[in-house]
């Protein structure tokens, strides 16, 4: 084990906002980012925040590239951060990759370097010669800032460990987990981003305000489509879909073992059960949730998707098909991702909306079928105070949407709005605020 001591001190930056209503951060963010340099950048094992010098070295060595991506100011993942560094049992697996520590986005190559921009902690797991061989991401420890397992990890390593013994046979298989060309080389080279950050952090000024965070690739590409009056594409909207918005309810602490199979679902029709494993995607050999998350995000929007699943876990893998209905995207809840926000901004205003619940609709009157989204907070501020502005409440309860008066969630009327309005347009809106009902008027942004 390497640097063990000096490690406990470290916590993580690179994806959220300054906003309160993003991610909660540390108090000293500017000390913290410091702090991580000052800790990190002469390590024995660490490369600090130089991918390039990371390749070289895997190139040198022969070993599998490991690249986490992490936030330091940000809060979430901070145990998971503060054990990948240091728990011993992890270190002797570490020791077989180069591994690589990046807390800024600014001069990532966005042509290899797509993944879930709304995590804290990521990894991506590249052969000396830039194949991608994997993606890690983990939803369970960002919404528990305290969860420090690493059983997960430690065993989506192995498993990329055991696709790079094996790369020459099964490197034909890897090509579906590429990305794609990207419009922009890097993010600063993204319009919406471009001039206001530079390649390289001002480690003589601030540093918080000099980096570009991750979700921040995902805001500029929707703000330039929002700008250019262009749809904004489902796969931006509902970015990394989890596996339970097809049905499958991932175990934790595996590779892609499934806890649960929702009823009525896609998984459930295609006759994967509790127990089994998933060993591939439409060819792509899985090593963990977010892989899966991975092959969701480049499926079709509506079609079948190829898996192969290990019954039970164990025994020769089966074929079976996943059948996509269309806009299947929407059914994933954003509602946790900090990429909504800005999202809420440009839909709604600035107002935070959760569906009515059944027994809150009978109560009311309503009907199970029908649109029912309460305000359950309006913005105050810039653009987010738009809501606000033009007369809406906290409390209010939406039945018409822009013409839409059918049961929707906040996540599936955000896709609606961003795809079929505008800024510059006025959508009318019917409110009910206590038994009264209103009619007003809503700017799209």
């Amino acid at each position: 084990m390497k640097n063990t001591a000096s490690l406990l001190a470290v916590t993580g930056w690179l994806l959220f906002m300054s906003t309160p209503l993003s991610a909660e951060a540390v108090k000293d963010r500017e000390g913290a980012v410091r702090k991580d340099k000052a800790t990190m950048e002469n390590d024995a094992r660490w490369i600090y925040n130089d991918v390039q010098r990371g390749f070289d070295e895997a190139k040198r060595t022969g070993k599998p590239l490991l690249v986490v991506l992490r936030c330091i100011p940000c809060l979430a993942c901070m145990g998971l951060d503060a054990s990948v560094l240091t728990e011993a049992e992890l270190q002797a697996v570490l020791d077989k990759f180069v591994c690589v520590r990046v807390i800024n986005a600014n001069d990532l190559d966005l042509s290899k370097f797509q993944f879930d921009y709304d995590l804290s902690f990521s990894t991506m797991f590249f052969h000396p010669d830039g194949t991608v061989l994997g993606r890690y991401g983990s939803w369970t420890h960002q919404k528990d800032a305290q969860d420090a397992s690493t059983l997960g990890y430690r065993r989506t390593l192995e498993a990329v460990l055991a696709l790079h013994q094996g790369y020459s046979a099964n490197k034909e298989s890897l090509s579906g987990k590429q990305g794609g060309p990207a419009k922009f080389k890097t993010p600063v080279d993204i319009p919406f981003l471009a001039g206001k950050y530079k390649r390289e952090l001002d480690w003589e000024g601030k540093i918080v305000g000099s980096c570009v965070h991750c979700h921040q690739v995902g805001d500029a590409f929707r703000a330039t489509y929002r700008e250019q009056k262009q749809a904004i594409p489902a796969q931006w909207i509902y970015p990394m879909p989890a596996p339970d918005t097809v049905g499958m309810v991932m175990a934790p602490d595996d590779v892609a073992k499934v806890k649960e199979v929702l009823p009525g679902s896609a998984a459930a029709k295609a006759g994967v059960s509790a127990g089994d494993v998933i060993a591939s995607i439409e060819g792509q050999p899985v090593v963990s949730i977010a892989d899966m998350a991975w092959a969701l995000h480049n499926g079709p929007e509506s079609g079948s998707l190829g898996v192969m699943v290990r019954k039970g876990g164990a025994g020769e893998p089966a074929a079976m098909k996943l059948e996509l209905a269309p806009n299947w995207r929407t059914k994933s809840d954003i509602s946790r991702r900090v990429a909504t926000w800005p999202m809420r901004g440009m839909a709604f205003g600035g107002m935070v909306l959760e569906d009515l619940p059944d027994e809150e609709r009978t109560a009311r009157g309503l009907s199970k079928d029908q649109l029912a989204l309460r305000a359950k907070g309006v913005g105050q501020y810039g653009k987010h105070a738009t809501a606000k502005n033009n007369g809406f409440q906290k409390e209010d309860v939406i039945v018409s949407f822009a013409g839409v008066e059918e049961r929707m969630t906040e996540g599936e009327i955000i896709g609606y709005l961003l795809t079929n309005h505008f800024p510059g347009e006025k959508v009318s809106v019917t409110v009910l605020r206590g038994s009264e009902k209103k009619e007003l008027k809503l700017p799209m942004q």
